[in-house]
């Protein structure tokens, strides 16, 4: 039979990851499963088939079950923040979910600045609630039951109970994860509260896959779910932070701080929020700049070639504030933001290290900022995401932030996602 294991799965932005580990944390199985690339407007729309997600859902979690690594007990799963779409009560979508980065609900989010306080994450066109009430004036209003993030649609899927989501999940939404409840504001005639999911703790037992479900999966009966959270969140729990003042960088395609406070830390000029984690609060905040940045001038085996080229202890100081477009979100909020990334050397790998260095510039300036606005300091970063892996790269930051920078034993988000899983089951607790 082999061990008993847990399971946690991703939905990224280009992929579905399954990995499966046992009590001790070891791996024993994984798959991934690209997905179609969002489609892209000129109105700032970024946009996906719900139905694409679920088919990768499917095939990539038979392959993980193909590999048989033991006796799957639990599962959960994580997604895309601020990843929005509306179903009806039998969890049919009625319209393409907006990813995370659509910014259609401009006019939407105009109406919700009269509404919410001033430090909501619901503000801002990104905001889950922003794009709710936009999808409401495109299918039409009455005809949707749920308004459901990414994971929580999924979990509906796996279930049958659609009209659940987790408390890292609804904050955009809305949710107030300090007094854990709904606010008032959003009692309002102009907000269709009737949508709003109901909203449990982050790792809650929400009961078993349903069986069809299962063998369509290959999955045995009975296998438990679990509310999961975000991806950057799962990845921050993979990662490893354990205590006030670990922090965590995620160098993907954009530059995302994550640090464990033990207070919450809110405002919505810089895009600074607070997920409840564990017994602490995971605030922080994603820059624009990032590995697109890279992509935009180099390939992986260039950045890996000129990387060695590179010495780490010498900066060229030239100061770069590299954007792959116009507008920076956090740590500076202004939208009209150009790139600054000259003078550009001539040769390559001093031009790749002008960008490597404006990121880490950017990324101890976001840990500042974060401490400006309240939260302790960090004592050591974990690094995730595809930069990790540069060890030039992890030298410059860790001279331009004066304390350790360590790579992430786990990287990936499904391996957080597959830790709720384990915890749950070690814990129990129903929704």
């Amino acid at each position: 039979m082999g061990p008993d294991c847990y399971v946690g799965l991703d939905l990224g932005t280009s992929g579905c990851r399954a990995i499966a580990i046992d009590s001790e944390r070891r791996v024993l199985a994984e798959s991934r499963v690209a997905l179609p690339a969002s489609r892209h407007g000129p109105s700032g729309a970024s946009e996906q088939d719900p139905n694409g997600w679920w088919l990768a859902v499917v095939e990539s979690l038979r392959a993980m079950a193909a590999q048989k690594p033991g006796r799957i007990l639990a599962l959960s799963v994580d997604g895309t923040s601020s990843t929005l779409l509306l179903c009806d009560a039998a969890g049919q979508s009625l319209a393409p979910a907006l990813m995370y980065d659509d910014r259609q609900a401009r006019e939407q989010a105009s109406l919700i600045a009269q509404l919410a306080p001033g430090d909501s994450p619901a503000r801002g066109s990104g905001s889950a609630l922003s794009k709710l009430l936009y999808l409401v004036d495109r299918v039409g209003p009455g005809k949707a039951k749920y308004a459901l993030h990414q994971a929580d649609w999924i979990n509906g899927k796996l279930s049958g109970k659609f009209g659940i989501s987790d408390e890292n999940n609804a904050l955009k939404l809305g949710y107030d994860p300090l007094n854990r409840r709904w606010p008032a504001w959003l009692s309002g005639p102009s907000i269709p509260a009737g949508l709003l999911p109901h909203v449990v703790p982050v790792g809650t037992r929400l009961g078993p896959i349903v069986a069809e479900v299962a063998r369509t999966l290959g999955l045995a009966q009975g296998v438990m779910l679990v509310a999961g959270t975000t991806d950057s969140n799962a990845a921050a729990l993979a990662a490893g932070l354990t205590r006030t003042g670990d922090a965590v960088t995620s160098l993907g395609s954009t530059l995302v701080l994550k640090l464990y406070s033990d207070r919450p830390l809110n405002s919505s000029r810089y895009g600074v929020y607070s997920h409840r984690f564990g017994d602490g609060w995971l605030a922080g905040g994603a820059s624009n700049s990032g590995g697109a940045v890279l992509r935009q001038f180099f390939n992986d085996t260039e950045i890996a070639r000129l990387s060695r080229q590179i010495d780490p202890g010498r900066p060229l100081g030239l100061g770069y504030y590299p954007l792959p477009g116009v507008g920076e979100r956090f740590p500076r909020s202004d939208p009209e933001m150009q790139a600054r990334m000259e003078p550009r050397p001539n040769e390559p790998h001093a031009f790749l290290q002008a960008i490597l260095e404006g990121i880490a510039d950017i990324e101890a300036e976001g840990y500042a900022r974060l401490v400006e606005l309240g939260t302790t300091a960090p004592v050591r970063v974990f690094t995730s995401g595809g930069g990790a892996v540069n060890e030039t790269w992890r030298q410059i930051r860790e001279r331009r932030l004066g304390i350790p920078v360590l790579r992430a034993s786990q990287t990936e988000a499904a391996f957080g996602s597959a830790l709720l899983a384990l915890g749950a089951m070690s814990r129990g607790g129903q929704a």
